[in-house]
């Protein structure tokens, strides 16, 4: 069979600008750390394809378990009915979810479980007074997926420029630093004035599609205060920093004030199905509870809460939870730190930064998001053995959890050596 013929024939890639490269390449199999090709070359996977499969490609221990699942129950309507995988990972689930986190709602991929997280908070408010509030605030540069809700609050017109003029409204706010804090403090003091603004939606401490850009605790937790005094829905899109990636296991564990509504996805089934979920507070899922039919929350999927997805998304828990898993956690974590130590002051590095086991650096060069130096870099560092994505002139690495450090050291050596390419 000549996949690449019938690729070019009949698939159509995500993010790809086909007319530019229309060349893929045909992967056979995928083992733990590493993918493998047609041609017996094999890949350390540095971005755990899309910080999904962070207990490694093809886990057995996953595998076991939904391979059992799969011969008792594959699917049945979760409306009416339920069933024990989805009762055992809610279990599983809220007993690790920040503390306020106590209803699950189930979906099939990230976008889907912001789009709900946006419904919810506009019905919330339309439930509790019959009146609609119709803003939401969002951070610069952040992104939270592809359909038209996750696109309305994204704020990358790379991807979502012809369709803007479809969007519902979304002020947008600057991510905090030392040197705004105060200013952003009072932009948004100024924004929900008029009593408009249903919610605040945001990546917890790292905007993955922003080239990983990262900010402090410190300041995310003031702004979120301002949100909760004043009863405005804040909704946490940890569909890439949820399950262990920034050294807790979400990000929002990392603030004070917690958020009222979580969006998951991504390595919830560590990467081998399908499914999000979008977890909410008690007061957030009162709202909905009436005698009238209309104030339920009328979102379904027809694979909600699947029972093979949710055992491999219980089986993923078990393994964050175990031992093996934290020790190599906090192994990749000092090991960017060593790294950093390393490269942060060569005169081709830019800047470094570092949230749990995910780590950045911009390149000191200028070059466009998806401009010919950057694909000559992630062709470099193939043909070395290693697959990395990079973001126009920033480098990240974010593996799976289960990486060795002499795999580690390998995609650390392809970086430096990619430096004498520019």
């Amino acid at each position: 069979m000549d996949l690449n013929k019938i690729d070019k024939n009949h698939l159509w890639h995500p993010l790809t600008q086909h007319k530019l490269h229309p060349e893929h390449i045909p992967i056979k199999s995928a083992k733990g750390v590493l993918i493998e090709d047609f041609n017996g070359n094999k890949y350390i996977d540095g971005i755990a394809s899309w910080y999904t499969c962070m207990y490694g490609h093809c886990n057995e221990h996953i595998i076991s378990k939904v391979h059992n699942q799969m011969k008792q129950l594959d699917h049945v309507v979760f409306t009416g009915f339920t069933h024990e995988p989805a009762t055992k990972l809610a279990k599983a689930l809220i007993k690790i979810l920040p503390k306020n986190q106590q209803k699950l709602f189930f979906s099939d991929n990230g976008s889907t479980s912001v789009d709900i997280a946006i419904k919810m908070a506009f019905q919330f408010h339309f439930n509790k007074s019959e009146k609609r509030r119709k803003k939401i605030i969002a951070f610069e540069d952040s992104f939270h997926g592809d359909t038209f809700g996750a696109m309305s609050v994204s704020g990358l017109s790379i991807y979502n420029g012809p369709f803007e003029d479809f969007f519902i409204n979304v002020e947008r706010i600057p991510v905090p630093t030392q040197l705004n804090i105060e200013d952003v403090k009072n932009t948004i003091k100024s924004l929900i004035s008029n009593n408009d603004v249903a919610a605040f939606i945001y990546e917890p401490l790292v905007q993955g599609a922003a080239a990983m850009k990262m900010h402090k605790a410190k300041h995310l937790d003031q702004l979120l205060k301002i949100f909760k005094d004043n009863k405005i829905i804040t909704i946490a899109d940890e569909v890439m920093t949820g399950f262990g990636k920034t050294g807790k296991n979400f990000a929002s564990e990392h603030m004070t004030n917690l958020p009222d509504i979580i969006c998951l996805s991504k390595s919830l089934t560590g990467g081998l199905i399908p499914m999000a979920i979008t977890s909410c507070s008690e007061h957030i899922y009162n709202a909905f509870l009436s005698s009238k039919m209309e104030k339920g929350f009328f979102h379904g999927h027809t694979y909600s809460a699947n029972p093979t997805a949710c055992t491999a998304a219980l089986a993923s828990i078990e393994l964050l939870n175990s031992n093996e898993i934290q020790n190599n956690i906090k192994m990749v974590i000092d090991s960017h730190k060593e790294f950093n130590s390393k490269i942060k002051d060569h005169v081709k590095v830019k800047s470094t930064r570092q949230q749990g086991v995910i780590f950045a650096l911009d390149l000191n060069v200028e070059m466009k998001r998806y401009g010919e130096l950057r694909y000559k870099l992630f062709n470099f560092y193939m043909q070395k053995g290693v697959y990395l994505r990079p973001l126009g002139n920033t480098i990240y690495i974010l593996a799976p959890f289960v990486i060795s450090k002499n795999q580690l050291q390998k995609i650390y050596s392809a970086i430096e050596e990619s430096f004498e390419l520019f």
